[in-house]
């Protein structure tokens, strides 16, 4: 097996010291021309390559972050992904990629890894079942900043990068009742998820604007599965008075729940309209889409989260914030119609 070369191998070819050998090659000033272009010479000749471990821990950085996000197979958070590893790839740095496949020990699991690697930050969306947040304060204190997108726990002082689900659930109120509609359904999410506490406020503001009394029977959740989402959609159909329009947490909630009213000889978006949640491009490879769906802007999170880490790691590194200074980006959902993908 073929030697490593080293700095004290160059630097006993040169007879000069190892601390010469390591000032030259990194062209400190203190060091003669000569004697530099020797350093470089043999290292070059050696196949010498710098320890890039000894140059991070010296550094303070490790030129890596983390992501992680609950699915990697949903567009979503795909999408999501693609937007930060290009925005960390023009600040030349790698990124360590983890799903927790919904599993909040998992999750667990890569944090700890995540910290132990001490990397240089982290960006996380968490899982849907996620409810002790002790992992993100240890974080804090070995100074490894955590940027939340999408999904944010309920916690004080955090960086986060998030949708304003309450514009798109209104834009969808508006055009349902445009459209006649007054029995409105909704299929939330697991109730512990912020994202689901939104929905449901903005469902009962945009009634309440239309002097239309909020039906609980009407309001179903489910944990995301597909078992949960068709058991959701079933108890709606069970109902005597029938909705006419459901609103679901997200596209794959609809697609379950559309799956289940053909079962039912009924049509969606003629025996009822559905508006969904993510804008998935899912739709554009089935035969029956909502009528619309909310738009989150994936890519776009994950840009402006990747955007608060690096700021959060410039100012670390240059000891530029002394007071803690929390990062908060939020953007409008916008729902958009399934004919043609222009904005309703």
């Amino acid at each position: 097996m073929e030697k490593i070369p080293t700095i004290k191998e160059i630097a006993k070819r040169l007879k000069v010291s190892p601390s010469t050998v390591s000032r030259a090659l990194h062209g400190h000033p203190s060091i003669g021309l000569v004697t530099t272009m020797r350093v470089n010479k043999v290292a070059s000749e050696l196949n010498y390559e710098r320890n890039q471990t000894a140059v991070f821990f010296k550094q303070r950085k490790t030129l890596t972050i983390g992501v992680i996000v609950p699915d990697f197979s949903d567009a979503f958070f795909s999408s999501a992904l693609s937007g930060i590893e290009d925005y960390a790839s023009k600040r030349n740095y790698n990124v360590f990629i983890g799903q927790s496949l919904e599993n909040p020990d998992k999750e667990k699991r890569i944090l700890e890894t995540m910290k132990t690697h001490r990397l240089d930050g982290i960006i996380i969306s968490i899982s849907k079942n996620t409810t002790n947040y002790e992992v993100f304060e240890q974080l804090k204190k070995y100074n490894i900043p955590v940027v939340f997108f999408d999904r944010i726990p309920g916690m004080e002082d955090i960086h986060y990068s998030a949708c304003n689900l309450q514009s798109g659930m209104l834009q969808a109120i508006d055009c349902l009742i445009e459209k006649g509609h007054r029995s409105i359904g909704l299929i939330n999410g697991p109730s512990q998820l912020a994202a689901s506490k939104e929905r449901l406020d903005a469902y009962k503001q945009g009634l309440d604007k239309y002097q239309i009394a909020v039906n609980t029977d009407l309001i179903v959740s489910s944990d995301l599965s597909s078992a949960q989402n068709t058991y959701a959609m079933r108890r709606l159909l069970s109902l005597a008075d029938k909705p006419t329009a459901i609103i679901t947490f997200n596209d794959y909630v609809a697609r379950d729940a559309i799956k289940l009213l053909k079962n039912y000889n009924l049509a969606p978006n003629h025996d009822i309209s559905f508006v969904s949640f993510a804008n998935s491009p899912i739709w554009s490879f089935m035969d029956s889409a909502p009528m619309a769906s909310i738009e989150q802007f994936p890519q776009k999170q994950g840009i402006k989260a990747a955007e608060i880490l690096f700021k959060i790691i410039d100012d670390r590194i240059s000891e530029a914030s002394l007071t803690p200074v929390f990062y908060h980006a939020v953007f409008d959902s916008s729902m958009v119609s399934h004919r043609g993908r222009t904005n309703v």
